[in-house]
């Protein structure tokens, strides 16, 4: 077991609390960098995915998992941040323009739909922000002079630095991994900051953080800003990596997957935004998987066990059927998030945790470590 012994206020900031943060980390990136060169074309692209989806996750994490506003309304931030690179590519603006414009002009936006949410919570911002998204769609399927409407926009390769950046290529995959770093780390340094601490502090309690003197309102809709702006960043990625963007891509059910991100990887660390898009981007192989290759298998078992041809045939069908059935991924989604609610509400960043704590303490570990305590403040009881 490690013991860390704090002698100064610097302890409890550092981006790294011991030697063992950076040594891991590092051999973390040099598992990264040599990916493109021993992994397939199509691993390699669900990493670049993987990435996007993280970045989307960690500002929505500074949105919701820390500053504790609800938000179903990513994919539209997604939207416009894509949306404003196929645009801006037509005039001939260079990728670093847009892409910094992209994250301007969604970050903008973001901070003009905080200020009407400052006044709503709980199922109330939800529906806010839902109804902001289907707002956005109907937008971009109408306002066919910019978006070319229901048709969609073509987005070309990137050119950078004299050179092509194609989106099957090591060096796209690079950028969206610096994308992502530049990501964490930038939130990592807005936690330790005093905008940072005073979401966490709005997050725990609104009360106590008017009463230390905090700005709610304005941390707010810097919360909505910043989060949406990360959010832009990660659609100019995403518009790339398609080379094809229409309004259906960037439904209610796209936002539902980035707030799945957060909840299965875990609400309170960035760690859990990364660990979330990956599962949330690997579970698309399992699905086809299971409507492919399962049926199969689940005939030739019962044939094993003695069901007739007809009878095994007739089991293969019933079980494509259902594994084709129309909105099956949802229902999986939906499966899914209950069982981490109820059997793992830290999702698996606070499995991840408890696991390393249990060799750590071995043979010492308490199963009540992390046993939820209820505790209120007075003032909160009721509400």
């Amino acid at each position: 077991m490690r013991f860390m012994f704090k002698t100064d206020y610097e302890d409890d900031i550092r981006l790294f609390p011991h030697s063992g943060y950076a040594l891991s980390y590092g051999a973390l990136l040099a598992l990264l960098a040599i990916a493109p060169f021993v992994l397939s074309s199509y691993i390699m692209s669900q990493l670049v995915f993987v990435c996007i989806y993280a970045t989307v996750g960690v500002g929505l994490m500074i949105l919701t998992g820390f500053t504790g506003q609800a938000s179903l309304g990513h994919a539209a931030f997604l939207a416009i941040g894509a949306y404003t690179a196929a645009y801006l590519q037509q005039f001939n603006v260079p990728f670093p323009v847009y892409f910094l414009a992209a994250g301007l002009l969604t970050g903008i936006i973001g901070a003009l739909v905080g200020f009407p949410a400052l006044r709503l919570q709980g199922i109330y911002l939800v529906i806010a922000t839902i109804s902001f998204a289907l707002i956005v769609e109907e937008i971009l399927a109408r306002w066919e002079s910019v978006t070319n409407g229901n048709e969609g926009m073509r987005v070309k390769t990137i050119q950078m630095l004299g050179t092509t950046v194609p989106r099957d290529s090591p060096a796209f995959y690079f950028l969206c991994l610096g994308v992502l770093i530049l990501a964490i780390v930038g939130t990592l340094n807005l936690l330790r900051s005093p905008t940072g601490r005073a979401f966490v502090a709005i997050r725990d309690s609104e009360t106590a953080a008017r009463s230390m003197g905090i700005n709610v309102a304005l941390y707010k809709v810097k919360s909505f800003a910043i989060s949406a702006a990360i959010t832009g960043f990660a659609g100019v990625l995403f518009a790339h990596k398609l080379s094809f963007i229409s309004p259906e891509m960037f439904t209610l059910q796209l936002s539902i997957e980035f707030i799945i991100v957060i909840l299965i990887g875990g609400a309170f660390s960035l760690h859990g935004a990364v660990l979330g898009a990956i599962f949330i981007v690997m579970i698309d192989p399992f699905l086809t998987y299971l409507k492919d290759d399962v049926p199969g298998m689940v005939a030739g078992v019962a044939a094993a066990l003695g069901a007739g041809s007809a009878r095994a045939a007739h089991i293969q069908d019933s079980v494509a059927a259902f594994a084709s059935a129309n909105g099956l991924k949802g229902a999986i989604y939906g499966v899914i998030i209950v069982l981490f609610v109820l059997f793992e509400p830290l999702g698996l960043y606070g499995r991840w945790l408890k696991i390393k704590l249990f060799f750590q303490l071995f043979p010492l570990y308490k199963r009540a470590t992390f046993k939820r305590q209820k505790i209120y403040v007075k003032s909160e009881r009721n509400r």
